[in-house]
């Protein structure tokens, strides 16, 4: 069966081939404002880093959404491979489904085999191989972000390791990220060998002495700023080629970036509370021995920050590092100490 018409000047042909099938359509249906908002629903895709970083960089210029929008934070997952305390975070986030998404960037030979009901199940990015304190760790953040950002919904952006768990119940998370006017990245001038020491006069015109910021490497930020981290181009060529062990870039990189291109927008703050007081290059890590109520209370009291410049006493929502060992005791204190 062949068909011809004309449409004003242009001629048009259609050809409805004829098969054991019938006829197949002509043309097919355009594409509804859903396929645009509706999230992967399969994260494991086939795009490298630089299709992705594109894709993830796209914004709309309108910014009144065309529906109804219930943001949510994205919790990132940054590990080698399993989440050991993963049953102390599936309570955390029971009963709030529709506020938050979760993604696991692990090392690529791991694969997380999570039951059905898990707030982990097929959660897991395509991944590759990390190197700690190399521009291979900021890498898996801005792929973890950029994963993140390809859910419209996702408004705050989270990054967290296997050893973090959460201070307080879901809701209050919620309510002080939402309603914070700023984001939380730690950014702080040091002076020392450690913080000055470690930059490197070959970054400049883009990066000046007075610019260079050290932060912690877990951070919170919104979807402005997390849209910054995928797009760049300008400052990431500087760090990878001349900010390398004994320069942690992981904890330069970010935190000097946006400083530089919106210090307005941070709180110059973590939310991740970490003890450093035993020295070295990584934080103490907390074992079941450690897990008590005494513990907490140093955490939770004597707390002093600006929260949208105000003084306050809750400073911190997460905390590590936290071992394996301490699932059991922790569970145990999650209803008591913990509220959730």
């Amino acid at each position: 069966m062949r068909m011809q018409r004309v449409v004003g000047m242009e001629e048009v042909q259609e050809i409805a081939p004829v098969g054991a099938a019938g006829i197949l359509p002509c043309f097919e249906e355009a594409d509804s404002i859903e396929s645009w908002i509706r999230p992967p629903s399969n994260l494991l895709h086939t795009m490298n880093d630089t299709e992705l970083l594109w894709r993830a960089s796209f914004v709309p210029q309108i910014s009144n959404y065309p529906f109804k929008r219930v943001p949510k934070i994205a919790f990132m997952f940054l590990t080698k491979g399993p989440l050991p305390l993963a049953p102390l975070w599936e309570r955390f986030f029971k009963g709030n489904e529709g506020l938050y998404s979760t993604y696991v960037h692990t090392l690529p030979s791991y694969f997380g085999d999570y039951p059905s009901s898990s707030v982990f199940h097929r959660r897991q990015i395509p991944s590759q191989m990390v190197e700690w304190g190399k521009m291979s760790m900021c890498d898996a953040e801005r792929r973890l972000l950029a994963n993140a950002l390809l859910d419209i919904s996702n408004e705050w952006f989270i990054l967290l390791s296997e050893a973090c768990i959460p201070l307080y119940n879901f809701s209050i998370v919620y309510r002080y990220i939402s309603r914070s006017r700023y984001s939380f990245m730690g950014s702080f001038d040091e002076v020392g060998p450690y913080g000055r020491g470690r930059y490197d006069q070959r970054m400049e015109p883009v990066v000046t002495l007075s610019q260079w910021r050290k932060g912690s490497q877990w951070f919170e930020v919104n979807r402005k700023l997390a849209i910054s981290m995928v797009e760049d181009i300008t400052y990431y060529p500087k760090f990878r080629d001349f900010c390398q062990p004994a320069c942690y870039v992981d904890e330069h990189y970010f935190p000097t970036m946006l400083t530089t291109q919106f210090p307005q927008l941070l709180a110059n703050r973590t939310v991740t509370w970490t003890d450093w007081s035993r020295g070295g290059a990584h934080p103490a890590t907390f074992g079941k021995g450690d897990i008590k109520e005494e513990f907490f209370r140093k955490i939770f009291e004597g707390q002093l920050c600006l929260y949208n410049n105000q003084p306050s006493s809750l400073c911190y929502l997460f905390a590590r590092k936290f071992s394996p060992n301490a699932l059991e005791p922790l569970l145990e204190f999650a209803s008591t100490v913990l509220g959730y």
